[in-house]
């Protein structure tokens, strides 16, 4: 039995804008923290607070800048308090104005997100499970601006909380996969090389050493047989760095065109083959709750959560 990175973490994706929402409430919620439990996860990542107006919790300053509107449930309370009773971790993901950044005025998406994230830390600051900040601005090259964005905003964050909590980002890697997740395309001909990518990630993770703590580099963009080589270079710039190497094994698949199914097992199981082989300290994956969950309203969710742990069984026999 190959030994495979087992998943200890899953983001928290409630401002879906490309996969279909679940509709959950506090039962739902309450069940599949349960089942998240019970294969090993102790971290919960809110992949964003906030996207253009939609918010997980009652922002005053988003709602007042950016015209946000006011939620009905206050998601993230709720996920504190789910965390906090089935002992996991809890990361906060900043905002993401959808507009700012993606212009190039990224000035006035570290300001909006600054008073932001100073609200949330004085609101759920003194909360148990509250243990980490997530960057929720995801690039995948060496692009004009992102390092002054992740490093003006890491340390911020760590500025905010007494004990210096961990920032966490999850790039991706501009691999043959990475087509517009809202185009007919599945893949492209220019991805970059293992070599590009280091050379750019060389120096994006000089700049942010010290502001962000850990890099988790989403995994499905590239294709399978390259996938070491890009983990091996990931690996290598964290440690060369002094950032903690984790990997984000995507649980949908990128090979389909329909976006997005979850994933076939047997991928799934390459990709964590691969993050084990090169030694990564932690597996999180996007996300539980829609493609891996026994509660998704994917039927096939369920089907490779129990192929997974069933995986795990025999492993650790």
């Amino acid at each position: 039995m190959e030994k495979i990175t087992t998943l200890t973490g899953t983001f928290l994706d409630e401002i879906s804008h490309d996969i279909p929402h679940q509709n959950w409430g506090p039962v739902e919620w309450e069940r599949d923290f349960q089942a998240m439990q019970a294969i090993g996860i102790d971290t919960v990542i809110l992949i964003r607070s906030g996207h253009k107006r939609q918010l997980t919790y009652p922002s005053e300053v988003l709602i007042e800048r950016q015209g946000c509107h006011r939620p009905v449930m206050d998601l993230v309370d709720l996920f504190l308090t789910l965390a906090e009773k089935h002992a996991m971790q809890f990361y906060f993901g900043t905002y993401d104005s959808g507009y700012y950044w993606h212009r190039g005025e990224f000035q006035k998406e570290i300001d909006l997100n600054k008073a932001a994230t100073e609200e949330v830390w004085a609101k759920y600051g003194n909360r148990q499970a509250f243990k980490g900040w997530y960057l929720t601005q995801e690039v995948s090259r060496r692009t004009r601006g992102i390092i002054d964005v992740y490093a003006s905003m890491g340390r911020f964050c760590k500025s905010l909380s007494d004990n210096n909590l961990p920032v966490l980002i999850s790039p991706w890697m501009d691999g043959i996969k990475t087509p517009n997740a809202f185009g007919g395309e599945i893949y492209k001909q220019d991805g970059i090389t293992p070599e590009e990518h280091e050379q750019e990630w060389d120096e994006v993770m000089a700049g942010i050493a010290g502001a962000v703590d850990i890099v988790a580099f989403q995994d499905g963009h590239v294709d399978f047989h390259e996938l070491p080589a890009y983990l091996e270079v990931n690996k290598k710039l964290a440690d060369r760095y002094g950032l903690r190497c984790w990997t984000n094994s995507e649980t949908f698949d990128r090979d389909m065109p329909i976006k997005f199914p979850p994933i076939k097992w047997e991928k799934l199981w390459l990709k964590l083959k691969a993050a084990h082989q090169v030694g990564v300290e932690k597996g999180i994956t996007f996300e539980f709750s829609h493609f891996m969950s026994p509660n998704s309203s994917y039927l096939q969710a369920g089907h490779l959560y129990n192929r997974y742990r069933e995986y795990i069984a025999q492993m650790n026999a």
